[in-house]
């Protein structure tokens, strides 16, 4: 292929409907190409963040198509990061650091929040296209939310700003695809439609020649082509935003990708069981994502007593919310469950707020400004809220193995005894850098520490004892690969089922000229 250059703005019907799929997708297969190319999402809302090698917080699923383009991610890549703390506030984070809350009628309403950032976000697009031969962005939730087009800076507000050619994918999996599609186009005003190209239509399953005929229908009344049409990828857990946790493809057996010891189940003894607490604000939840990618590991999402009975490892994840969730918690009885696990020796896994919330006391005059609330008790720590987010991207030791993960929190954790989990140097010497072991309950502040191949298998080994279960951890199971093989299969697809000559044309010439406009338009 000759270099590309040029931009995309990949847009969905509806939330979840595969555009960061699709993104990262349409990254991985230019790259493949030799093409230096970008992700950019203007404005994300999630509470599923990292610290990418900046320094900088940034949304996972920007990340996880940097990623796939195989480069690292940086702040230009989601310059403005909204987290959810309630339904009515956010946590707004600009260019990687968070300045302050944002309440969602100063943001959202009349659009005036967003537009003081639209030059911030012009300014990060406009440094990639400097720098990389392409770039392609990602819009948020759908560009027809006509209640929220004025002020927009993620959709077709950006779309206008630089001229860029946008698709609208939707999801047939969920029903009613080509309505979506049809009125997606027809709510948006005369100039916003002549950007809107063309279609694409995922999780598709069934006979193929049963859809033609309403492909050519959807060209022949809005003038716009469907690109093509992705099959339902089984098995596709890469990072998503904020997707519902209970969705994730998790089984006994990995998804796709985790390598051929995994595949072909090679743990030995019994099936080892994970219940994630699902917390109403929780966070990060990706971080469960390499434990369930272990072949014997059964890993359910829950939110009652009954759910954890059979669990062999109880884990309390990340939340926004640290001090309303712990209250959450309480309310379900979930509090009695982590005690008695605790009495018992049964293994109890907390998560940064998880971890938060297993200490014995929380002072919390930021996130939710509640003072001093009794955590659980079950690790012998303090948390103090700070003003300032702790980022970060540690390194160091579970006794002699190493390992690396990433800090996004304001509680600030002291230890008044157990033992350390984290040390700068192997078999527990050098400084306690992080974490708490008491009995069989850990505790960490570090993201991504299951990621890490060699030390998720020494703690499942341990977990497998303290539970009494007869389970050894395959050995060729790894992250990193499996989440490689990930993205070859989202190209893949993008390479085998769209038309990838009409993306080209799309990428390198802009918006499609004489498209004809819709009415009702607005």
């Amino acid at each position: 292929m000759s270099v590309t250059s040029g931009s995309l703005l990949v847009a969905g019907t509806t939330s979840d409907a595969g555009k960061s799929v699709l993104t990262a997708g349409i990254c991985r297969w230019l790259a493949r190409q030799g093409v230096r190319v970008a992700p950019f999402k203007a404005q994300n809302m999630s509470n599923n963040s990292m610290v990418a090698p900046d320094g900088a917080e940034i949304g996972r699923a920007q990340a996880m198509q940097a990623a796939a383009a195989g480069i690292p991610a940086e702040a230009a890549m989601n310059p403005v990061l909204l987290k959810p703390g309630s339904d009515m506030r956010s946590q707004l984070v600009v260019l990687g650091k968070a300045v302050g809350e944002a309440s969602a009628q100063g943001y959202w309403g009349a659009g005036e929040g967003r537009a003081r950032l639209l030059a911030t976000v012009l300014d990060s697009y406009d440094d990639l296209r400097s720098r990389f031969d392409v770039v392609i962005c990602e819009g948020a939730g759908s560009p027809a939310e006509i209640n929220l087009r004025r002020g927009d800076i993620v959709n077709m507000g950006l779309a206008r700003a630089r001229g860029l050619p946008v698709i609208v994918v939707g999801d047939i999996d969920r029903g009613g695809v080509f309505a979506a599609l049809y009125g997606t186009l027809a709510l948006l005003d005369a100039a916003d439609q002549s950007h809107l190209s063309g279609f694409v239509i995922n999780k598709f399953r069934g006979h193929r020649e049963l859809l033609d005929p309403a492909l050519t229908q959807i060209n022949a009344l809005t003038g716009r082509p469907v690109l093509g049409v992705l099959p339902y990828l089984h098995g596709i857990w890469i990072d998503a935003e904020d997707a519902v946790a209970v969705e994730r493809p998790y089984a006994t057996q990995p998804p796709a990708g985790a390598g051929e010891a995994a595949r072909e189940g090679e743990w030995k003894g019994e099936t080892l069981r994970v219940a994630v607490l699902r917390l109403p604000r929780i966070s990060n939840f990706t971080d469960i994502d390499a434990l369930a990618l272990e072949p014997g590991i059964a890993v359910r999402f829950v939110t009652t007593p009954a759910e954890t009975a059979d669990a062999d490892l109880v884990v309390v994840p990340g939340t926004r919310a640290t001090v309303g969730d712990l209250g959450w918690l309480r309310r379900q009885g979930l509090d009695i469950v982590l005690q008695r696990r605790a009495e018992a020796g049964r293994p109890v896994l907390g998560i940064c707020g998880g971890y938060q919330m297993l200490g014995t006391d929380i002072q919390d005059d930021i996130e939710s400004a509640s003072g001093t609330v009794d955590g659980l008790g079950l690790l012998p720590v303090v948390t103090r809220f700070a003003a300032d987010k702790t980022l970060r991207r540690p390194v160091g030791y579970a006794d002699s193995t190493p390992v690396t993960g990433y800090e996004i929190h304001h509680g600030q954790v002291e230890t008044r005894g157990g033992d350390p989990w984290f040390t700068s140097a192997p078999g527990g010497g050098g400084t306690p850098l992080d974490g708490c072991r008491s009995g069989a309950v850990r505790g960490t502040l570090w993201h991504g520490i299951l990621e890490n191949d060699e030390f998720r298998r020494s703690y499942l080994t341990e977990v497998a004892r303290l539970a009494g279960r007869d389970f050894v951890p395959a050995p060729g199971t790894s992250f990193a690969a499996a989440r490689q093989a990930q993205f070859d299969t989202l190209a893949d697809a993008v390479e085998q089922h769209l038309d990838t000559a009409a993306l080209l044309r799309l990428i390198e010439h802009g918006p499609t000229p004489g498209l004809p406009n819709l009415r009702p338009g607005l």
